[in-house]
């Protein structure tokens, strides 16, 4: 009941800004207008989901947007490499799995440190998103790398439709929600990873596994991040070592405003996908509405400081 409670104002503040941007902009509650808004958050929902993991255990991870930029760059450099003009399912295979484990190296890192150092989480993923962008701009000089017309599988994962109907991202964005839903609420890990965030000393006594939970919540966050630029390398129809930036403070904001603790130890899943929706929201309608851009930012960092004060309300 109190985490419905909690949902409560999220759902009625999409509810109102659907109708008022439907007020600002006659289009916007069109079918098709609410499927291209789903596809444009999957992105951002999906990068959100790892992170609210991270910021349950009371850490962050700043280096989720030069990770999509580095695994798409490896992964359709993979491809190319190994496909050349033609498709092949196992060389497509490969090219994930590579650009995967890529992301697999930099979030057992960022566990391990985060774990057996006293370095704070901020500025070992702050070191490492500089890492990881500077990787992503060693492929093909930084200049964009295109997807052949070829590659029509890889292409799918970010522009096919199911059914020619619902984007494969929503698809994608909604299958790995259950799956880390599941994982929260339904799980022993769930249980140790809100019991690391909210009182790290009692959970060492208590004999949770803390480094193996903490490498493994940042695993998730970079694999999560993984999938998130294989998408949006997808949709941009080629590798943009360039992409990604900003990606980390807008999945950070999609977090906070769902609900979760900055502090760590309080938050959902579910709060977090409401979260992404408001900021996707606010996004599309402000675009659509002719929003001079940098209005849009002054919007949104108003809403993630209305968002943190409110939680910080909440915790006194």
């Amino acid at each position: 009941m109190k985490v419905v409670k909690q949902m409560v104002p999220l759902l009625a503040a999409i509810i109102i800004l659907l109708l008022l941007f439907r007020i600002w902009v006659p289009s916007f509650l069109t079918p098709e207008n609410m499927l291209n808004l789903t596809q444009q958050i999957s992105v951002n929902t999906i990068l959100a989901l790892g992170m609210t993991l991270v910021i349950l255990v009371g850490g962050i991870d700043l280096s989720v947007g030069a990770m999509v930029a580095l695994v798409g760059t490896t992964t359709v450099y993979c491809l190319t490499a190994l496909s050349g003009d033609t498709q092949d399912p196992f060389m497509l295979l490969t090219a994930i799995l590579a650009g995967l484990g890529v992301a697999s190296l930099f979030g057992i890192f960022h566990g391990i440190a985060a774990a057996k150092t006293a370095m704070p989480p901020f500025i070992i993923t702050l070191a490492s998103m500089l890492i990881a962008r500077g990787c992503a701009l060693r492929f093909n000089s930084g200049l964009p790398m295109p997807i052949k017309d070829e590659q029509t599988w890889f292409l799918a994962i970010g522009n096919g439709r199911l059914f020619d109907v619902v984007p494969y991202p929503v698809v994608i964005m909604l299958s790995l929600f259950l799956l880390m839903a599941l994982l929260l609420h339904r799980t022993r890990f769930g249980q140790h990873v809100y019991a690391l965030g909210g009182n790290r000393e009692a959970a060492l006594y208590t004999g949770i596994p803390i480094v193996r939970v903490e490498i493994t919540v940042y695993l998730l966050c970079s694999l999560m991040a993984g999938v998130a630029g294989m998408i949006h390398t997808s949709q941009l129809y080629s590798a943009e070592p360039g992409s990604g930036e900003m990606f980390e403070l807008t999945a950070i904001a999609a977090v906070v405003v769902g609900g979760t603790s900055f502090t760590g130890g309080r938050g959902t899943m579910f709060g977090t996908m409401l979260g992404a929706v408001i900021i996707g929201i606010l996004d599309k309608g402000l675009n659509q509405a002719g929003v001079h851009y940098s209005l849009q930012y002054i919007v949104k960092g108003a809403v993630i400081l209305v968002a943190v004060y409110l939680d910080v309300r909440r915790n006194r």
